[in-house]
C-alpha cells in the first residue's frame, strides 16, 4: 500500500531518532511539541511544519531537504508509460505523480498570455513563476491539479519542463508567437497569443484563481518573481535539477500558504 507524505516523513524522522539514539522524550522536548504530539507525526497523522523541519535538520545534522523529503529511496516519477527495463527493476515507491494535460496546458498559457502577455516586465521567466504558483496553490487550495505541468528546480526559480515542446508546437501551429525583445536593456523572450484561449477547457473556478495570481505576480520583474518563488518551500526542498514535488505546498509557510486549514486538517 502506496503511504502518503505524512506517513513518509514520520517514518524518516522515526528512523534517523533510532538511529541516533534520541528518544521520543528528548526530541519532543527540542522540538517544544509534547511526546503525544511527536507520536503522531512519526505515525503520518500529524504533518510536519517548517520550524519543526528547521529543528530536524539542526538536531540530526542534515538539510532541510533531507528531512522533508521522506527516505532518500524514495524517488519522484513523471507518469508515463514504464519501460521494460523499469518494469523489471525493484520496485520503488511513488509519491505525487503530476499529470501530463497537454491540451490544457495550452490553454492555460493562451489565456495567461491574453491577460498579461502584453506587460512590459512578463517575459519567458514571469511566464514560468506565474505558471508554477497557478499550479503549485491550485494544488494546495483543491489537492487537484490544474495544468498538472512538471516543474524543476534550477537557480533561476521552478521552470517548466513541458514549455519548450508546447510553445514550439503552438509557434508551428500559429497559435503564438515568439518575440525576442528587451527590457531595461537586458536581452527578454517574450510569447504573444494569435488566438484566444478556448475557455471551455477550464472550469469558472479555475479562471477565478488563475486571475487571482495573475493580479497579484504578474506585476513582477523577472528578478523579483523568481526571488520569490526561492522562498517557497516547495522550491526550497527539492533537490537541484529534479522535479518539484507537488505535495510539498501542505508545508508552505504562513506567507506563500494560500489555503484556510481548520484544526482537523492540523491534527
Amino acid at each position: 500500500m502506496t503511504k502518503n507524505i505524512n506517513e513518509l516523513v514520520g517514518q524518516r524522522i522515526r528512523d534517523l531518532r533510532n538511529e541516533r539514539g534520541i528518544s521520543q522524550e528528548e526530541l519532543a522536548r527540542r522540538l517544544g511539541i509534547s511526546r503525544a504530539t511527536l507520536v503522531d507525526m512519526e505515525a503520518g497523522r500529524r504533518s510536519l511544519n517548517v520550524p519543526e523541519a528547521q529543528t530536524l535538520s539542526e538536531v540530526f545534522g542534515l538539510s532541510m531537504s533531507d528531512i522533508m523529503s521522506a527516505a532518500p529511496q524514495i524517488t519522484l516519477h513523471i507518469e508515463k508509460e514504464p519501460t521494460k527495463k523499469q518494469k523489471d527493476s525493484a520496485p520503488s515507491m511513488r509519491i505525487s505523480v503530476p499529470q501530463k494535460k497537454i491540451n490544457k496546458f495550452q490553454e492555460v498559457l493562451l489565456y495567461i498570455l491574453g491577460k498579461v502577455g502584453a506587460k512590459a516586465n512578463v517575459g519567458e521567466t514571469v511566464i514560468y513563476k506565474l505558471l508554477y504558483f497557478i499550479d503549485f496553490d491550485y494544488y494546495e487550495k483543491f489537492e487537484e491539479q490544474l495544468a498538472g505541468v512538471t516543474y524543476i528546480k534550477n537557480r533561476y526559480g521552478p521552470s517548466p519542463i513541458e514549455f519548450k515542446t508546447v510553445v514550439d508546437s503552438m509557434i508551428r501551429c500559429g497559435d503564438v508567437v515568439r518575440v525576442e525583445d528587451k527590457y531595461f536593456k537586458y536581452p527578454q523572450r517574450k510569447y504573444m497569443p494569435r488566438r484566444e484561449a478556448d475557455l471551455t477547457l477550464l472550469s469558472a473556478r479555475e479562471i477565478k484563481h488563475i486571475d487571482g495570481v495573475l493580479d497579484r505576480l504578474s506585476g513582477m520583474s523577472a528578478n523579483e518573481i523568481s526571488e520569490y518563488s526561492h522562498k517557497d518551500v516547495p522550491w526550497i526542498t527539492a533537490e537541484e535539477g529534479k522535479p518539484i514535488d507537488y505535495e510539498t505546498v501542505f508545508y508552505r509557510t504562513p506567507e506563500y500558504s494560500v489555503r484556510t486549514y481548520s484544526e482537523d486538517d492540523e491534527a
